[in-house]
């Protein structure tokens, strides 16, 4: 049975607990001698969209958990086209292993390693994913930290009646999942209000160029393979 919304958000709710019990609460004290009376708030926001960013007014960080990444992380198809799936596969954290808990667990990691770069003063416009990045991000793996995140993440949603499957699965590579698609399909990609549709102009070594239509004519997408849906023929005309 597909996750709910409600359940997603649910879970957004521990990561976030987790997140500052596990994370925030060891690292507090370094932070504050940095940057003294900063704060931390974490919450779960409707759309997919799973980031941090720091008020400087209010000295305040927050981490923000999507509710539809929670969701498209519990399904082979659409975990494919995170960050977080290429970096456990590619860094081998978690030994490789794909799985929704892994995948849960390394998000917390992966935002809460934003905020300790934006500490450190390593988070630079435009190099955000960078080498001071990932040496962050490794250390909270081989420390412990994140197989910590992993474990209470697991043991609170038992403790709340919630399921996350723990069970290592398979995604496509990209080059399978471009296979799909020729030039000229019609498609769609986003969810909700960020709902776009177009046609396919040119298939890319990991993604398809999607020129909009109806609404969005005139604007051009580069969409991974995985987040395309199939349209039917001449829907996106309208």
């Amino acid at each position: 049975m597909p996750l709910t919304q409600h359940q997603a958000r649910s879970l957004g709710n521990l990561l976030c607990t987790t997140t500052a019990e596990v994370l925030w609460q060891p690292a507090r004290g370094w932070i504050r001698e940095r940057h003294p009376g900063t704060q931390l708030e974490c919450r779960v926001g409707a759309g997919q969209a799973t980031y941090h960013r720091f008020n400087p007014h209010q000295r305040q960080h927050r981490i923000t958990f999507g509710a539809r990444m929670i969701i498209a992380k519990h399904r082979p198809d659409t975990a494919a086209g995170w960050l977080s799936s290429r970096e456990i596969q590619g860094r081998g954290y978690f030994d490789g292993e794909l799985s929704t808990l892994n995948l849960l667990a390394h998000t917390c990691c992966h935002e809460f390693a934003h905020l300790l770069q934006h500490v450190a003063g390593k988070r630079l416009r435009g190099s955000v994913h960078n080498r001071h990045f990932y040496d962050i991000l490794d250390e909270l793996h081989a420390s412990g930290a994140a197989r910590a995140v992993r474990s209470q993440v697991r043991e609170a949603a038992l403790d709340h009646g919630l399921s996350i499957p723990a069970e290592q699965f398979e995604i496509a590579s990209p080059a399978d999942m471009l296979a799909d698609w020729q030039v000229g399909d019609t498609v769609g990609f986003g969810a909700g209000a960020q709902h776009r549709h177009g046609l396919i102009k040119r298939i890319n070594r990991k993604t398809c160029t999607v020129d909009g239509s109806g609404r969005w004519q005139g604007l051009r997408y580069r969409v991974p393979a995985q987040l395309l849906h199939r349209l039917p023929n001449g829907l996106a005309e309208q």
